[in-house]
C-alpha cells in the first residue's frame, strides 16, 4: 500500500537521534540509538530529556546535504539565500534551490519534499512527546518547561509551512493509517492562529534567556519564542502586535548587540548574548558541513554559495554614501576598501586573503582553481562566502567543524521592532532610530554613520537595505521579500557578478548581449511568477497519494 509522510510516521515514539542540539549532548549519546517502547520509556527525567532531544532533532540530518533536511539545518539557513537576489548556486540554473524562484518551480522539486518531510517528522515526534510527557514522574515545573519547548518547536514548523506552503494539514496527534491517507488541509489563517496560540502558551513556561545555564545552551528561551511570534505578526501585517512583542524582548534587557560582527558566526563567540537562538553543531558528533560546501577551492571547498553583485552594491561607502562604480573610492584591487566593514566580514573577492591564501577568481587566470568560469568547481559570480567561517580552522571540512548557525539574533529583533513601529504608522524619532538601527550599525567593528531619516516613506528603503546587509546569508531574505510583496520585482531579469574591466574574455555574456558598462560577469536570469510562486505547491508524492492535499 502506498503511504505518505503522515502514514510513515504513525508508529510509536521514534528516537531519531540522541545527539541533543545543545551542550548536554555528551551525556546523552551513551544511550541506545534505536526506538523505545512507550510502555517502558516514560519513567524518568533522563528519558524525558532523550525524548525532548528527538523533538529538537526531528528529521534533521547532520551530514552532507544537497537539499535542506530542516529549516534550521545549515542548508535550510544558508542555502536558502540561493533562491534570492543575494546569492547564486554554483551548481547552476538547474539547481532545485534556484528553481524555487526562477519561474520554473514544479511540485516534483526535491527542496519542497525535503522541507515538507522534515517538518512533519518533527511535528510527529513533538506530538508523540506531548502525548506522553505527563507520564514521567518528575516535578510539574519541569514538565511544563518540556511541554513549552515541544510546543514551540512544533509551532515553528507550522510557521514555516504556513509562510511557504500556505494551507497545510494541521496535525496535533499521531494518525492512524486511514487518517494519514485522507488528512485534510487547514487554511493558512487557521494554521497561523494555531501558531500564535502555541507561541503565546509556550512563552509562559519558558525560561528567560539569562536564566538558561551554560549546560543548557541551545534550548529555547522566552525571547526566542517572542521573536518567532513577532515574525508571525510581521508576516500578518499586525504591526502593533509585532511592536509590542519585540518590545518585551528589548525590555527584558538580557540580550545585547555584540561589538564584534564577524565573531558572532564563529565558534569563539557563538554563544554571544546577541545570538538569542542558534542551531547547535558539534564537531564529529553533529558537524556543520557548511565549510565543505562553501569554502573556496583554494581551501578545499566546493564553493556552493556565490554572492551576487545585486547584494554587493548595497554595501555603502564607509561614510554612508551609496556605493558607485564611478566613485574614486571604489578600488577594483581591494573591493572592501572604503566600504561598510560588513562587506569584508561576509564576502570573498578577487585578490583577498582567506585562511592565509590568496583568493584568485579572475576570469582570465586559467591556472587558478578558483577561476571565475562556468565549468570549474569554483565561483560563478566572482565572489565567495566568508561569513560563518573561522579562517584558522584546519580540521576536516566535512565533519570537523562545529560552528553554530544563528536562527534569531538580537539585531533582527531591533530592526524588526523599528519596522513594526514604522509600519504601524507611529512617528519615528531620532531616539527610536538610535535604540534600534543605529545600535546595529554602530557596533564597534562596523561603526557606520547613524541614520537620521524619520520620514516613513524614505526610511522604509533604508531599513530594508540595512536588514538585507546585516542578515545576509542567514536565511531571512526570501521570507522578507515575500512578505514585503516585492519578490516579483527583485527576482526578475538579469543577475550579474563582480566587474572585471581588465578581462579579455566574454564575461559569460549570452548571445545578443552587449558588454555591461562596468564589465560585470553575467550570471543568470530569473522570472519569478507573481501570483503563483509566492506559495509553494505541496509535493506531488503527497498529492498523488492523498488528493485532499491538492
Amino acid at each position: 500500500m502506498r503511504t505518505n509522510i503522515f502514514n510513515n510516521l504513525t508508529s510509536a515514539f521514534l528516537l531519531l537521534s540522541l545527539l541533543f542540539p545543545v551542550s548536554c549532548a555528551d551525556q546523552l549519546d551513551k544511550s541506545p540509538t534505536n526506538q523505545f517502547d512507550n510502555a517502558t520509556f516514560w519513567t524518568n527525567e533522563t528519558n524525558a530529556l532523550i525524548g525532548l532531544t528527538a523533538v529538537y532533532r526531528g528529521g534533521l540530518s547532520y551530514d552532507f546535504q544537497t537539499a535542506p533536511t530542516d529549516w534550521w539545518s545549515y542548508a535550510g539557513l544558508a542555502f536558502m539565500e540561493l533562491a534570492t537576489d543575494n546569492a547564486y548556486d554554483r551548481r547552476g540554473n538547474s539547481s532545485t534551490l534556484n528553481r524555487l524562484t526562477d519561474g520554473t518551480l514544479l511540485p516534483n522539486n526535491n527542496v519542497l519534499l525535503s522541507f515538507w518531510t522534515g517538518s512533519y517528522k518533527k511535528i510527529t515526534v513533538a506530538n508523540d512527546f506531548l502525548d506522553h510527557i505527563e507520564l514521567v514522574p518528575i516535578d510539574q515545573s519541569k514538565i511544563s518547561r518540556f511541554k513549552a519547548e515541544a510546543r514551540f518547536l512544533r509551532a515553528c514548523q507550522y510557521f514555516y509551512l504556513s509562510q511557504h506552503f500556505g494551507s497545510v494539514p494541521l496535525v496535533t496527534k499521531i494518525l492512524t493509517s486511514e487518517e494519514a491517507n485522507t488528512v485534510q488541509k487547514a487554511s493558512k489563517s487557521e494554521i497561523e492562529s494555531f501558531v500564535e496560540s502555541e507561541f503565546k502558551d509556550a512563552i509562559t513556561d519558558l525560561p528567560r534567556y539569562k536564566d538558561i545555564p551554560a549546560s543548557e545552551i541551545g534550548r529555547v528561551s522566552k525571547q526566542a519564542a517572542l521573536a518567532f511570534l513577532g515574525r508571525l505578526y510581521l508576516a500578518q501585517k499586525k504591526y502593533r502586535e509585532a511592536a509590542d512583542t519585540y518590545k518585551q524582548i528589548i525590555d527584558f534587557g538580557d540580550n545585547t548587540i555584540d561589538p564584534d560582527y564577524s565573531g558572532l558566526f564563529t565558534p569563539a563567540n557563538e554563544n554571544s548574548k546577541e545570538n538569542i537562538f542558534s542551531m547547535q553543531f558539534i564537531e564529529v558528533k553533529a558537524p556543520n558541513y557548511l565549510p565543505q560546501h562553501a569554502y573556496p577551492a583554494i581551501a578545499g571547498g566546493w564553493h556552493f554559495i556565490n554572492p551576487l553583485e545585486d547584494l554587493a552594491v548595497n554595501y555603502d561607502f564607509i561614510d554612508g554614501t551609496p556605493f558607485s562604480y564611478d566613485d574614486t573610492r571604489f578600488n577594483l584591487n581591494n573591493r572592501a576598501e572604503n566600504r561598510d566593514p560588513r562587506f569584508a566580514y561576509s564576502f570573498l573577492w578577487d585578490g583577498c586573503t582567506f585562511g592565509g591564501k590568496i583568493y584568485d577568481c579572475h576570469p582570465d587566470h586559467a591556472s587558478s582553481v578558483d577561476q571565475l568560469t562556468v565549468s570549474k568547481q569554483a565561483t560563478r559570480t566572482g565572489y565567495g562566502l566568508r561569513k560563518f567561517f573561522d579562517e584558522s580552522f584546519s580540521g576536516d571540512l566535512a565533519t570537523g567543524y562545529g560552528g553554530n548557525m544563528p536562527i534569531i539574533r538580537y539585531a533582527e529583533v531591533l530592526l524588526s521592532y523599528l519596522e513594526a513601529i514604522m509600519e504601524a504608522g507611529d512617528p519615528i524619532s531620532q531616539s527610536l532610530l538610535d535604540e534600534t538601527i543605529n545600535k546595529v550599525r554602530g557596533r564597534t567593528s562596523v561603526k557606520m554613520p547613524s541614520i537620521t531619516e524619520t520620514n516613513t516613506d524614505k526610511l522604509r528603503p533604508v531599513l530594508r537595505k540595512e536588514r538585507r546587509i546585516e542578515l545576509a546569508f542567514e536565511g531571512i531574505r526570501l521570507w522578507d521579500i515575500l512578505r514585503w510583496g516585492i519578490a516579483g520585482e527583485v527576482l526578475k531579469g538579469d543577475f550579474w557578478g563582480a566587474p572585471f574591466p581588465d578581462s579579455t574574455g566574454s564575461l559569460n555574456l549570452p548571445n545578443g548581449y552587449t558588454k555591461d558598462p562596468y564589465s560585470r560577469w553575467w550570471v543568470t536570469t530569473k522570472n519569478f511568477r507573481t501570483g503563483q510562486d509566492e506559495l509553494w505547491p505541496i509535493p506531488e508524492t503527497e498529492t498523488n497519494i492523498n488528493p485532499n492535499l491538492k
